[in-house]
């Protein structure tokens, strides 16, 4: 046997001690993303309650912690707090226009300053800008395009308007979402980023999808875990009942 035929045969052993947490088969893609995605849309505008909770309790089993807001209204306050509570000066944000709310008001009575991205400022400047605002920043606000349940992941597109530096660089990560985000399972995902792509219309102009499950974490060969070597040390969720 080979070296490698040795070292992949001991991974599948090794492996196969543990099942996973859930049954993992290919999902088919559907013949009419569109249809597909409405109806699911539909379905869940019954279940999104139980949807959240497991999202909640996911979520927090990967050291995420999740805040709920009546309104859109809240979120600024909850934001304050945070910034409050890490000694942080700098926030940097989507565009306003993308989160579905402009915190910068409230929080420049707090003494706060805030670093908006803004669709239409796409040259390579105003990136570079971006950027650097990212890395000067405590805090980064960001929307989630979809939130999955069972693995308590929030999934962020990048475009115009939604740099991806907001939630890499900065060491705490907020996320703000809906009860239309929901998801309850990665098959839905798919089919919704199915739908997402087949319509020029709606199709992101940038090029990643973020699948973001907790904070960052990496190890060494000792096994020792550290936080923020690759991405925020803390991530938040911020659930608005009435977007």
């Amino acid at each position: 046997m080979t070296a490698r035929a040795e070292f992949l045969d001991r991974i599948r052993r090794e492996v196969s001690k543990t099942r996973g947490l859930f049954e993992a088969a290919p999902a088919p893609r559907p013949a009419d993303p569109a249809a597909a995605a409405e109806t699911m849309r539909r379905e869940l505008a019954e279940r999104w309650p139980e949807a959240l909770e497991r999202f909640r309790q996911e979520f927090e089993r990967v050291a995420g912690v999740f805040h709920r807001a009546a309104t859109v209204d809240a979120v600024p306050g909850i934001l304050a707090a945070l910034a409050r509570e890490r000694g942080a000066r700098r926030l940097v944000t989507w565009d306003p226009a993308v989160l579905g709310f402009d915190a910068a008001p409230a929080l420049a009575r707090e003494g706060l300053v805030v670093a908006a991205a803004r669709v239409g400022r796409d040259d390579a400047a105003s990136r570079e800008q971006h950027r650097a605002d990212a890395a000067a920043a405590q805090i980064g606000v960001t929307g989630a395009d979809l939130v999955l349940a069972e693995t308590g992941t929030l999934v962020l597109l990048s475009g115009a308007g939604r740099p991806r530096s907001t939630s890499l660089l900065p060491d705490t990560h907020v996320a703000v979402f809906g009860p239309d985000r929901l998801l309850e399972s990665l098959e839905q995902v798919g089919v919704m980023l199915e739908a997402l792509h087949a319509d020029p219309e709606r199709s992101m102009s940038g090029a990643m999808i973020n699948f973001i499950t907790g904070p960052s974490r990496t190890a060494d060969i000792e096994l020792t875990l550290t936080r923020g070597v690759h991405g925020p040390k803390e991530v938040h969720a911020v659930f608005v009942e009435a977007p």
